[in-house]
């Protein structure tokens, strides 16, 4: 398997610089939600400080090629 990534490596995206006009049609994800359910607010959820880095910098980089938007959903 290594041998076959190392020979086509011009083949595939290592990083999502190398996605650019990627279809989101194909890709969007949504929450769907129904008309007058409330909100569950859930506890705080607690991770190790090395772990919220390494979402922030995968959401930074996510961020910055347009792959994600932020999306207002009234209460």
């Amino acid at each position: 398997m290594i041998a076959l990534l190392q020979e086509y490596t011009d083949v595939f995206a290592w990083s999502y610089d190398d996605m650019p006009g990627l279809d989101t049609n194909i890709v969007v994800h949504k929450i769907p939600l129904e008309e007058g359910c409330k909100p569950v607010k859930q506890k705080l959820r607690r991770a190790h400080p090395d772990i919220w880095i390494k979402v922030k910098v995968e959401l930074e980089k996510q961020w910055g090629v347009g792959f994600l938007e932020v999306v207002r959903y009234p209460q």
